[in-house]
């Protein structure tokens, strides 16, 4: 196992590439045919953010110039002829005259998007109608009063995060919907209160809340200048304004808000209407603020009991989900929930909206039923156990952060699209977006993920977001390329930012073509952390339609015929098993993966879940590398902290472990240095290099878990102690109670008094003698 110094030194070897273009690739050369392709057994994909921030990259003040043939934009890779006023497309190879504004271009005065350096550039495009985005808040009513005070704590922290030029909405909920006005124009506040029982559409919507003109009314309306009694009855005036309009509103709203009044019987659950909310919410946006950025924001603190999107009866001895009720497909409710949320998120997504869920409770809220439509609409989820966490109020600062010109770092609107050559194919899509129906010569019939298209919506997304986008190599093997010829794949996202600035990031990627899949390009190009994020998140996407057990068969079969064919060996003979260093640590990933809660549902929620494989879908390599291989950093009296080994040996008396698991971080203390801070040791003055030693790992923590959203639970524990189980749970058991003598109770001693962990799971030691042992067998 590895620790965080050396999985930094194999990170270098991309960095540049990454940091460059915001692009990691499973390989950076590529088989030139379809044959060579399958005999590599991994995936052929690249993990791209991008959001994310390269200091280096121009902001071009124009729109970009595009080919007419595969819609590529103009790049330091094409072929410009000086003389003839034109160009050739690097992916198509189409002839484009260039604009007239580019006639003056020659080798000595070049636009920025032909600077060789430049291989990513943004251009800010035209934008007609600015707007900032909007933000319909969805409050949870059916709650306790001091729960729904935290809420509206929380919400009126919120409001004090938010530009003054973006708008805000309120709904709130319980046995009905309210969907509150916040013009301010009448002496009484007004709302209207709709029925939570049944789903409505935007129409609906339209109607029950007095938006519609009547046909008098209509006769008169002039679309580009619109009428007083128009402007009147719209949504924007009386339910949708800006925050330096509506705050003084909004705050008296909230504190004269109540929990919902509606009766409630003992022994039944109450009346929440969060499916029935949700779609009202949707409604409100899509007829006043469609396609211009938008995201409802669920606050909730329990199931929905009633209504479209039901989770739970109300009955309190009927049981929430669990998985292994969705395993024998015994959940009554599941399905139907599970169809009117993604039928939200289709809704959502057309608009460009997001779903975000901010979840306090200590049971289940739904989310399981809720993660496709928070997933396709790029929305966020934060669990926590009250709305007055502390770890909850730093994720939604996190959130809502804002960059050093005054926007939200938050992005809206997106659009992200993916170019490439015509010897390639674009197989699918897997992140925090939803397909168009945009058709490609491009488009490979062998789907991975979301297919069947070249171009994604991403509704929301962030400066960390990424996307795993997988190729099919279709170029014959009876026409091979030039060894050492390039290949381009290009990828243009276009966006929103918060101040209703729009731009288009077009990144270019160069690699080339080898002759053979026995090349050694092949394996010096590997990128095995990269791979592994893409294999993971192949497998989490089967999770929705295939059992976790074939799954983990899938894992195995690919990972053998990987080490079959890039390992060093003997055949029949396992000793002699090596692996190149480029994948000497794969197996370890794949290892972990197969122990992950991604892939093991056992001592978890299905919301819990849901939570963690949202997360893997959308973060960056390395964040997702953290979720399926913790690192691990020990901290002595000795020396400084340095990295240690992912093992239950590293368990010992003296030292203090520091486990960065990404969703957790736990700050472990041995036996020794516990009694030691018992005994208050570190309050005496010749001790003062023990109360650092105590402080070190915890600030190391808190550091942490500051730069990530959202925020991670921060465990302290003891070794021996309950809490040391999000430790255990994460090592490698190379000690347990069914051991051998030497193996196990000698080797304890030998390690200073390791852990013993009591699982049937297997070690990675026993892992890479099976891999051997079947990766050399004729």
């Amino acid at each position: 196992l590895v620790g965080r110094r050396r999985r930094r030194k194999e990170k270098m070897d991309f960095a540049a590439y990454e940091n460059r273009e915001g692009v990691r690739m499973s390989f950076n050369a590529w088989p030139c045919s379809r044959i060579e392709a399958t005999r590599i057994v991994l995936p052929t994909g690249a993990v791209v953010t991008p959001g994310k921030s390269i200091p280096e990259m121009p902001v071009l003040p124009y729109e970009p110039v595009v080919c007419e043939g595969c819609q590529g934009v103009l790049n330091p890779h094409c072929m410009v002829d000086y003389a003839r006023k034109s160009w050739r497309c690097c992916l198509c190879e189409c002839m484009n005259n260039l604009p007239r504004n580019y006639h003056e271009v020659n080798p000595q005065n070049l636009p920025a998007e032909l600077f060789p350096t430049y291989t990513t550039v943004e251009y800010t495009m035209t934008n007609k109608n600015v707007k900032a985005p909007c933000f319909m808040i969805v409050l949870d009513t059916a709650c306790p009063r001091e729960e729904l005070q935290d809420a509206k704590d929380s919400i009126g922290q919120l409001l004090a995060l938010l530009p003054e030029e973006c708008y805000v909405g309120l709904i709130t909920f319980g046995a009905t919907v309210t969907v509150h006005e916040l013009s301010g124009t009448s002496p009484l506040p007004r709302s209207y209160v709709l029925r939570g029982t049944k789903d409505v559409t935007q129409d609906k919507v339209k109607k029950l809340l007095g938006l519609e003109l009547t046909a008098q009314e209509y006769a008169t309306y002039d679309k580009n200048t619109g009428s007083q009694v128009a402007n009147e009855l719209s949504a924007k005036s009386r339910f949708l304004l800006p925050v330096s309009e509506c705050e003084f509103v909004l705050s008296n709203i909230l504190e004269d808000l109540q929990p919902d009044c509606f009766p409630r019987e003992k022994g039944q659950r109450p009346y929440r209407a969060t499916g029935a909310a949700i779609a009202v919410a949707s409604g409100v946006l899509a007829e006043a603020h469609s396609a211009q950025g938008a995201r409802v924001l669920v606050f909730t603190t329990g199931p929905c009991t009633v209504g479209p999107g039901t989770i739970v009866g109300r009955d309190a001895d009927e049981d929430l989900r669990s998985h292994r009720d969705l395993d024998k497909n015994s959940a009554k409710h599941y399905k139907d929930a599970t169809k009117f949320y993604n039928s939200m998120g289709i809704r959502l997504a057309t608009s460009s909206h997001a779903l975000d869920v901010f979840a306090c409770s200590l049971d289940q809220v739904g989310l399981a039923e809720m993660k496709l439509a928070v997933d396709q609409t790029g929305g966020q989820v934060i669990l926590a156990e009250q709305f007055g966490a502390e770890n909850f109020r730093k994720s939604l600062r996190k959130m809502f952060a804002r960059r050093e010109d005054g926007a939200l770092e938050m992005l809206f609107n997106g659009t992200f699209s993916a170019f490439c050559t015509p010897h390639v194919m674009v197989q699918g899509c897997i992140g925090p977006v939803s397909a168009l129906a945009v058709k490609s010569k491009s488009i490979s019939e062998n789907e991975v993920g979301l297919g069947q298209t070249t171009s994604w919506r991403m509704c929301a997304f962030t400066p960390s977001t990424s996307i795993a986008v997988y190729y099919e190599i279709i170029n014959q093997h009876s026409n091979p390329l030039p060894h050492g010829q390039p290949f381009y794949l290009q990828f243009c996202c276009r966006y929103k930012l918060s101040t209703g600035e729009i731009r288009l990031r077009c990144t270019t990627v160069a690699r080339r073509w080898v002759e053979s899949s026995a090349s050694p390009e092949i394996i010096g190009g590997f990128d095995q952390e990269a791979c592994a994020v893409l294999m993971a998140r192949v497998a989490t996407f089967r999770t929705e339609n295939e059992e976790a057990f074939d799954l983990l068969r899938w894992l195995d079969r690919t990972l053998i015929r990987a080490g079959t064919k890039f390992g060093e060996y003997r055949k029949d003979e396992p000793d002699t098993f090596r692996l190149p260093p480029n994948c000497a640590i794969y197996p370890q990933f794949m290892f972990n993966l197969r122990r992950s809660p991604f892939l093991q549902t056992a001592n978890n929620s299905p919301d819990e879940t849901a939570c963690y494989r949202l997360a893997l879908g959308r973060e960056t390599v390395l964040n997702c590398l953290l979720m399926i291989q913790p690192t691990l950093t020990m901290y002595s009296m000795n020396g400084p902290p340095q990295p240690t080994m992912l093992d239950v040996t590293s368990i010992t008396p003296d030292t203090i472990l520091l486990l960065d698991g990404y969703f957790f971080v736990v700050v472990h203390s041995g036996t020794t240095i516990s009694q030691w801070r018992k005994a208050n040791y570190q309050d005496l003055p010749d001790y003062a290099h023990f109360k650092r030693l105590l402080a070190e790992p915890v600030a190391d923590a808190q550091q942490l878990a500051e730069s990530r959203c959202p925020t991670p639970r921060l465990v302290e524990c003891d070794q021996g102690g309950s809490q040391a189980r999000f430790l255990l749970a994460k090592l490698n058991p190379s000690n347990t109670h069914q051991t051998q003598h030497q193996s196990g109770w000698e080797q304890q001693q030998n390690f200073g008094g390791g852990e013993i962990i009591f699982t049937d799971d297997i070690s990675l030691s026993v892992f890479m003698q099976h891999l051997a042992k079947l990766a050399v067998a004729s």
